[in-house]
């Protein structure tokens, strides 16, 4: 009998082989698609002709349906939290259309409006009276913050003024969790959830895409900066935000428990293309201190892998990854200094799995044929699927400007690795 999703996570997740190389592409923000690539996805597979849901407005990432999943050969269901990185939930699915054209179903709270050079706007919570908070060029592909930091006052700076998004979990988010989770593993695959609050530092959520007003530090370059000049402001941050997190995650596992196998804990980016934004010692002064008490903490109450995102070329950091606890390293970015996936392999293959890195996003599945895609992933799942600890996904999400034939030469390949073709 051949294993289902669920028991195909399991074993990868445990260094086991599995029958087969277990797929995501719908389990987190980072391991999707964008929306345009779903629905030319949906017309090349035959399916019914609709309009797609776009369940991660940020990046304007499409959710993919039952059917759709069934023809990719996925296997794992994603959790999501019950609001948007723009702070609204996704309800009430309402039709709109993109600048060339495309039509997509997006929240009624997903609200918006144009600025002269013809960008899209969107506003925090759905707000129209609230500076936005994202900005989509005319003919783009997705949002980009707006960096709406007021004038920092030194001496009146408060480290609780980044913790304005963070709070005690309530008890909506609580029924939504145990609601979402239990739909996740009612369909057979293995489970991944984001329950928030715990990507310290993380650039996308410092700018507070989801406030209406946001407080703190919240220029990019102002926190990274920070992160050096300002050294005990962050470190007051994190720690509320741990103390935050922990208490939350008790009640969030009462509630969701062992129907959740994987948990993104942190999308907090530590690598350019070439180098590491921080030594190994800024890292494990500043970041391995909170990540260990919630990967601790995790370890000790739950069955949960975590998982950490970090692009770029962050070799030298992976040792303190693992020693923070993590579990789990996506995307895998092969294309940057460092990253060659069968040395990654050899040296921490038996203490993290890869999760990603099956084919190059930057050049092969972009700009290279479908044969090029073909024998890229074939490589790909024979040196990071040897004894297990692998996740096939691509080097983050699927840019909207991929071309279909090769999206379908990347599934077609996996089919032909894993004997489903």
């Amino acid at each position: 009998m051949p294993m289902t999703g669920r028991e195909r996570l399991a074993a990868a997740l445990d260094h086991r082989q599995p029958d087969r190389v277990p797929v995501d592409f719908n389990g987190t923000g980072v391991t999707g698609m964008h929306v345009k690539c779903v629905i030319r996805l949906r017309e090349h597979y035959g399916l019914e002709r609709r309009p797609v849901k776009v369940h991660e407005p940020f990046q304007m990432l499409g959710w993919i349906d039952e059917d759709l999943q069934e023809a990719l050969g996925i296997d794992v269901e994603g959790v999501y939290g019950p609001e948007t990185l723009f702070g609204f939930p996704n309800e009430d699915w309402t039709p709109w259309r993109m600048d060339d054209g495309t039509e997509v179903l997006v929240s009624r709270h997903f609200r918006t409006t144009r600025d002269g050079n013809g960008d899209t706007l969107i506003h925090p919570r759905g707000n129209l009276a609230a500076p936005p908070s994202g900005r989509m060029p005319r003919r783009g592909h997705f949002f980009d913050a707006i960096i709406r930091q007021e004038p920092l006052d030194e001496a009146r700076l408060d480290p609780a003024d980044n913790l304005e998004e963070f709070g005690p979990v309530t008890e909506a988010a609580l029924d939504h969790f145990d609601r979402e989770s239990r739909r996740a593993a009612a369909t057979g695959r293995g489970v991944i959830a984001g329950f928030g609050g715990t990507g310290l530092g993380d650039i996308a959520l410092v700018p507070g895409p989801g406030l209406e007003r946001p407080k703190g530090i919240r220029d990019i370059e102002e926190w990274y900066v920070s992160t050096l000049t300002r050294r005990p402001y962050i470190h007051a941050v994190f720690e509320g935000q741990t103390e935050i997190a922990l208490r939350n995650l008790e009640k969030i596992h009462a509630r969701v428990g062992d129907r959740v196998q994987a948990v993104f804990l942190c999308g907090t980016d530590f690598g350019t293309q070439t180098s590491t934004f921080c030594s190994a010692a800024a890292f494990r002064e500043l970041y391995m201190p909170y990540y260990r008490r919630i990967n601790d903490w995790i370890h000790r109450h739950t069955p949960w892998k975590t998982f950490k995102h970090s692009c770029g070329a962050v070799r030298p950091l992976i040792p303190s990854f693992i020693e923070s606890g993590f579990d789990i390293l996506n995307p895998v970015q092969t294309s940057a200094a460092g990253m060659d996936p069968a040395g990654l392999k050899a040296d921490f293959g038996r203490d993290l799995v890869f999760w990603g890195g099956g084919v190059d996003t930057q050049r092969t599945l972009a700009f290279g044929t479908p044969e090029d895609v073909r024998g890229e992933v074939l490589r790909r799942c024979e040196i990071l699927g040897r004894d297990s600890g692998f996740v096939f996904n691509a080097i983050h999400n699927v840019q909207a400007d991929v071309p279909t034939a090769n999206i379908a030469a990347m599934f077609a390949a996996l089919d032909e690795h894993n004997g489903r073709g």
